[in-house]
């Protein structure tokens, strides 16, 4: 879910199979991480959980970082812009916990992935080159007719679906564009490893005051399913999966592994169903429908065109 990725470019656009292979798997992997979240929020309180999954990434991507003698030193001026970008993460991963907690995994991960047409709609706005056009338009009606089916979903089903929850996620996701949008402006003078570690690393702490502060209790129970749940999202999807992730970027480009991004939603509403006991109604078949429908949209490339771009 906290990807931060630099486009190198592909030559022709093709991928090995076996790479393939492995971006479709990663991308299921993304996807069920709401899944995660959700499970490790019915045993640990919200900031508590924030504290141990990205106290626990930071403390993992510094060791790989010393491993690997990757460079994480930052002047200043890299400092302040690190503090700020802090400051938009607590708040989007205070609203998506909060609102994770209040509703379905299935809703959590369909409405995180208006992810992409928040950062169009604010690249628009806010950066040079990156304007809406017809295209991108039609795939951003399709994601948000999406997500309004989700909303007449809150409201007739209990409160576990409640509209409460959907909406802190999506005030969640506004925070995540903004943090995206802002990270996008500033990656030039950044690595990979550094714009990820450093937030997870200031941040952790902040999380730990909230913890104690806000979260009663802060440990409910530490179930063999919370304790997995937890792994999962700071070693897997926090830790390697950013890795990996990476280093597939880096060989073949952006554009050409985001045509993949419909996986996601796609992974994590089966799991949710699969693994929560999510209901599938009509309006959340509906939904995914829409919001894939979305992605293949806003995501679709001419063929020979590979262009350079950073989510």
């Amino acid at each position: 879910m906290e990807k931060t990725i630099i486009d190198s470019g592909n030559a022709n656009g093709a991928l090995p199979l076996k790479t393939i292979l492995l971006t479709t798997f990663l991308c299921m992997l993304f996807g069920a991480n709401a899944v995660a979240v959700k499970i490790s929020l019915t045993g640990i309180g919200i900031y508590t959980t924030a504290a141990l999954r990205f106290g626990g990434a930071a403390l993992l991507l510094y060791t790989f970082s010393r491993l690997t003698h990757k460079n994480i030193r930052i002047n200043r001026k890299q400092f302040s812009q690190l503090l700020f970008l802090t400051l938009i993460f607590f708040f989007q991963i205070s609203f998506f916990y909060s609102g994770q907690s209040r509703t379905s995994a299935s809703h959590g991960v369909l409405i995180a992935n208006l992810l992409p047409f928040v950062i169009m709609i604010l690249a628009h706005f806010l950066l040079p080159n990156d304007r809406i056009n017809t295209r991108k338009v039609v795939g951003l009606l399709l994601g948000f007719t999406g997500v309004v089916l989700l909303f007449s979903d809150s409201l007739k089903v209990s409160t576990h679906h409640s509209l409460h929850g959907d909406l802190l996620i999506v005030c969640g996701v506004i925070f995540w564009g903004c943090n995206a949008t802002f990270v996008k402006r500033i990656i030039a003078d950044y690595n990979p490893l550094q714009i990820t570690l450093y937030p997870m690393l200031i941040g952790t702490p902040i999380y730990m005051v909230c913890a104690l502060l806000f979260d009663e209790p802060m440990i409910i129970s530490l179930s063999p399913r919370v304790i997995l749940a937890m792994l999962y999202q700071t070693v897997v999807t926090a830790t390697f999966g950013f890795i990996i992730w990476n280093g597939l970027i880096s060989k073949y480009g952006a554009t050409t592994l985001h045509s993949f991004i419909f996986i996601m939603p796609v992974s994590g509403v089966f799991l949710g169903i699969m693994l929560l006991g999510d209901p599938v109604t009509s309006s959340l078949l509906g939904s995914i429908i829409l919001v894939t429908m979305g992605l293949l949209v806003i995501n679709r490339k001419p063929f020979r065109k590979i262009s350079k771009i950073h989510p």
